[in-house]
């Protein structure tokens, strides 16, 4: 079959237009083009969005090369007057909402400063202090002025609208023209009420799918739109009536003081007060591969950019629908989300399928209509017409019509989306935010994880566990360890101690409510700043008593924080503290025992090399403290006269510690390390932390196991293709690594071995390797926004277990598909075959209309529901992952599907030719009693196969199935309603009562396709030969078929 879907092949992650264009084509028979192509991506409002993107990209170009001409020409004595609204008036405020956001979104220098600059813009927006920000009791007046953070969004849609779009299905618009000409003519030839029986029996089922199918699309509708909800949480900390809080990107507010660090989304349009290195990449909006630095000269940022590098602190100016980024949002959420390759590939399976279907249909209409035009010739009455050969011509048709509706398995690509629906709930319950559709199903097939360690294996719950300074080391573990360390050390080294603290840290202490210290800023941070608390130190006292002049923010490629401050006698002085190998390199002096500051020869160096070692196999991270004063004569040194600014060197430092800080592995890491290894998926820890310390925590986990290799980043990127061949099977652990490190790791298992990878990241520069992963996961709480934006999947309690979670929903999404298509291909057999062959020998329809309309509602909205949404088992994690080429209707399922179809087509077969005879049905009521056995026979053949489709090779079915509270309710509803059919509307059902004993009967013949089930499960599939796997053993035989 895979031969005959390649136009249904589309890449798992960033499809090409060109491949979802070429299945849409491929696509012709659809019932209802509606439903069937709701959660594919629309790619004419794709177009229409990036036609948009280019234009503001190229508002902005312009923009920015005017206003770089107009500079040259400023007058900075004129001043400009703007027509104030008198709402704004009153509100207090001196710039219209247009105005201010026309100066920022036109970068137009001359008018800002005519202003003011950012202190007049301030007073405008009633920003009475850039420290104490807009005061709360503002807010509402704000947002009715200058608007809410909000961007357009497609309206949700209502219930009775999912109601609309079923009823738009072809087949069940030319079902009910056909009910209402039966009424019609059956009223004519019946009279009333009899008459209308039929028409109306076909007008009530289609009534029934209708609604089920809707209350099913609007259910749906709701979790994805709870799990939309979800991924737009993004939460700033801004500075309100003097303090710093967080809150979320939607209650921003005109005026707010936003805090920006590297990683950071920018909120909203607005100017930058104070900063670093604040380097913005704006090509989100622009275009332009190049970052933009932002500082005084250059103070306006854009929403929707990112902070590449940096820190500082902007004032909001422009939210929501005026800002570029609010309206090219809105042009982009009508784009809808890339479908997925199993949505893709089971609308190949149901296109193929239905022009079998069809074709199966138009040669039964011939056929009955053949037969009876013959008998009627041969009867002498072919000149003859009456409304009843009217009556039976339109049944005829009704039957063909409705095996296209059974033939064509619509259900089976929304299926998926039901299927992926539904884990994506789960997932979110369980704190994984899956962000694109593919990957719920990509993840089913991870070969390999490559996790960091630092928040995912441990708990990012971090404490100051030792310190060693002045050549003493010391046990922090309360106030007895700190009353050692005040009389170990000098009150000299305890004030470099604490300055180094205190000043270089991007980290603060703020007072929260009820007037306690609150510390804000990353795990590493929060634990050295809490640490010198601890000491007594004073963090506010520290911060005023120097003037920083210079920050370079810590990142993954420096692998180490700077700061320059000026120090009250107007020298400088500069703080370095990170990596420890990295900062020990940068050090040529230390101090010693006695408080002094001696030369750091090689035997010293060696000595704390060994301190740090010995700290990280004790799975402590290590960092070093150091600092350097610049004299006048060297201040000359560290001013790049071509740059115009000032370097922090990154030599020449003394060092003032070696701190360990403590961060204990996760419960229940260990068991989840464990599950992945005997579910075929190998774990590799990929950290920037010394290699000692990730060996001790890799071993503590698990991961690293005998005969593994631990290396560390820069002998990794030495080595040569062949080498790394060679060695990347091997690799475990990898330390000290940088984000190129990990890309070129995840490149080359997936480009080398054809591994399906899973890659985690929270920074910034981690963006490559979760765009290159096949799975990125992006850390939901030490997660920066641009990880996040270029994951899959956000992993939102940082918790490897939920990573491991992930990947038993994927398998479990995709084993489901696979469980529900064996049952519909096994339906639409039997529906097909017994229908056709049936009218070819004896002119007439064992299934009517109304019967073959409520088969299709059981195999194809409850079948889904039943079978698509089970829950995955432990046995899910027991098997090899699935192949990346695997094909998706494997041999067990086609011995099933063939199996239990030949065992229903002899039973209805039998019933259908013999019925009477067998039964000893006599009297003027025995073919309506025996086409009713036969209906309700074939209805509960489906039931117990639905029952056995829940394994495709286990022999025992009711595994975890009463934990299945959907597939339990599914199943007794369609038994209660096909009692009631067949019980008590048989008028329009064309059904009559049957006695117990026929009922018993009816059920015993679909009970026995239960022990046929298992009998087939029994009979061996040629399976292909193990594959020799590159870490050099036999790799399991892998496949779906194995769960």
């Amino acid at each position: 079959m895979d031969s005959l879907l390649k136009d249904f092949e589309l890449e798992h992650k960033n499809p090409s237009t060109e491949a979802m264009r070429r299945w849409r084509s491929a696509v012709r028979l659809v019932k209802n083009p509606r439903r069937r192509f709701r959660m594919v991506a629309d790619l004419d409002k794709r177009s229409e969005a990036e036609r948009m993107k280019q234009k503001i990209r190229e508002t902005l170009r312009v923009a920015l090369y005017v206003q770089k001409a107009a500079l040259q020409f400023m007058d900075a004595g004129a001043r400009v007057e703007y027509i104030l609204s008198e709402e704004a008036r009153e509100a207090g405020f001196g710039i219209n909402p247009d105005d201010i956001a026309s100066i920022v979104r036109s970068h137009d220098y001359k008018k800002l400063r005519m202003i003011g600059g950012i202190g007049g813009v301030a007073s405008k927006l009633s920003v009475s202090s850039m420290d104490k920000g807009v005061s709360k009791n503002t807010i509402n007046t704000r947002q009715q002025i200058y608007g809410f953070n909000r961007y357009k969004e497609k309206p949700t849609r209502t219930f009775l609208m999912f109601v609309w779009e079923a009823l738009h299905d072809l087949t069940l618009i030319i079902l009910m023209v056909c009910a209402l000409a039966s009424i019609g003519i059956g009223i004519a030839t019946e009279g009333w009420p009899k008459g209308v029986y039929d028409g109306l029996g076909i007008i009530l089922s289609i009534f029934l799918v209708v609604i089920v199918t809707a209350v099913s699309d609007y259910n749906q509708s709701l979790q994805f739109r709870d799990l939309d909800r979800e991924k737009k949480k993004i939460f700033v900390q801004v500075t309100r009536d003097g303090k710093r809080e967080k809150i979320s990107i939607y209650d921003l507010v005109v005026g707010d003081i936003v805090h920006l660090s590297t990683g950071d989304q920018v909120p909203a349009d607005g100017i930058f007060i104070w900063g670093f290195n604040l380097l913005i990449d704006e090509s989100s909006l622009s275009g332009e591969s190049e970052p933009v630095n932002v500082n005084e000269e250059k103070p306006f940022l854009l929403s929707g950019t990112k902070v590449q590098d940096g820190q500082g602190k902007m004032l909001v100016t422009t939210v929501g629908m005026r800002t570029e980024w609010g309206k090219l949002m809105e042009t982009l959420s009508e784009g809808g989300e890339d479908e997925t390759p199993l949505q893709v590939k089971l609308n190949g399976v149901a296109t193929l399928i239905g022009k079998i279907g069809l074709a199966f249909a138009v040669v039964t209409f011939l056929v009955l209509m053949i037969r009876f035009v013959v008998e009627k010739a041969q009867r002498g009455e072919i000149t003859n017409w009456s409304l009843s050969d009217a009556m039976k011509l339109l049944d005829y048709f009704a039957i063909a019509v409705t095996i296209i509706v059974v033939a064509v398995p619509e259900g089976l690509p929304l299926a998926v989306t039901l299927s992926l629906a539904f884990a994506m709930k789960k997932l979110m319950n369980d704190r994984a935010l899956v962000r694109h559709l593919a990957a719920c199903e990509t993840m089913g097939s991870s070969t390999c994880i490559c996790t960091d360690k630092t928040g995912t294996l441990t708990t990012n719950h971090m404490v100051v566990d030792k310190i060693w300074t002045c050549e003493k080391s010391v046990d922090i573990n309360g106030e007895e360890s700190r009353d050692k360390l005040k009389t170990e050390v000098s009150k000299e080294v305890f004030s470099i101690l604490f300055q180094a603290i205190f000043q270089n840290t991007s980290a603060e202490a703020v007072k929260d409510k009820d007037g306690k210290n609150t510390i804000l800023g990353t795990p590493t941070e929060s634990a050295l700043l809490e640490f010198g608390l601890f000491l007594g130190g004073d963090f506010d006292a520290h911060r005023s008593e120097y003037k920083i002049v210079k920050i370079e923010p810590f990142n993954s490629v420096r692998k180490k924080m700077s700061v320059l401050v000026r120090l009250p006698d107007e020298g400088l002085r500069a703080f370095c503290k990170g990596a420890s190998e990295i900062i020990l390199r940068m050090c040529d002096k230390i101090i010693d025992s006695d408080g002094n500051t001696v030369n750091l020869p090689e035997d010293r160096a060696k000595n704390v090399s060994d301190v740090i070692n010995g700290f990280a196999s004790e799975a402590l991270r290590t960092l070093c403290l150091a600092y350097k004063d610049i004299n006048d004569a060297q201040q000359g040194d560290i001013n790049d006269a071509q740059k115009g600014e000032t370097i922090i060197p990154d030599n020449g430092y003394t060092l003032i510690a070696v701190v360990g800080i403590k961060d204990p592995v996760r419960p229940g890491v260990k068991e989840a390390v464990q599950t992945c290894m005997a579910a075929g998926i190998t774990v590799r820890m990929v950290t920037g932390d010394n290699i000692n310390t990730a060996r001790a925590i890799a071993k503590e986990c698990g991961i690293l196991t005998e005969g593994g290799v631990a290396i560390e980043g820069p002998e990794f990127r030495n080595l040569s293709p062949d080498q790394m061949k060679e060695i990347i099977p091997k690799i475990q652990v990898m330390a000290r690594s940088l984000p190129l490190d990990k890309h070129t790791l995840v490149s080359n298992l997936r480009n080398m071995f054809g591994e399906v990878v899973a890659v985690t990241g929270d920074g910034t520069n981690d963006a490559p390797a979760l765009h290159e992963s096949d799975i990125g996961l992006a850390m939901g709480v030490a997660g920066t926004e641009v990880a996040k934006e270029n994951a899959d999947v956000i992993i939102l309690d940082d918790n490897f277990s939920t990573i491991v979670n992930a990947i038993r929903w994927g398998r479990a999404v995709y084993i489901n598909i696979q469980k529900f298509v064996q049952f519909q291909l096994t339906v639409n057999v039997v529906a097909l075959v017994i229908n056709f062959v049936s009218a070819c020998f004896t002119g007439s329809a064992p299934l009517t209309a109304v019967q073959l309309l409520w088969v299709n509602l059981i195999m194809d909205t409850l079948g889904a529901l039943a079978l698509a949404t089970e829950p995955p088992t432990d046995e899910l994690m027991k098997r090899p992952p699935v192949g990346r080429e695997a094909g998706f209707i494997t041999k067990p399922m086609w011995r099933n599907i063939i199996g239990q179809s030949i065992y229903q087509l002899v039973v209805l077969a039998v019933l259908y030719f013999d019925g009477k005879t067998i039964l000893k049905l006599n009297g003027p009521d025995a073919a309506s009693v025996l086409n009713t056995l036969i209906f309700n026979s074939f209805v509960f053949c489906q039931v117990f196969n639905e029952i056995n489709s829940r394994a495709i090779e286990d022999i025992n079915i009711c595994r975890g199935m009463f934990e299945s509270w959907i597939f339990l309710a599914v199943v007794f509803s369609s038994v209660a309603f096909q009692a009631v059919i067949v019980e008590f509307l048989g008028a329009f059902a064309s059904t009559v009562p049957l006695n117990w004993q026929l009922w018993v009967l009816s059920v015993l013949i679909g009970v026995v396709s239960l022990p046929v089930g298992a009998i087939l499960k029994c009979i061996p599939v040629e399976r292909a030969a193990p594959k020799h796997h590159h870490d050099g053993y036999d790799a399991l035989p892998s496949g779906p078929d194995m769960a």
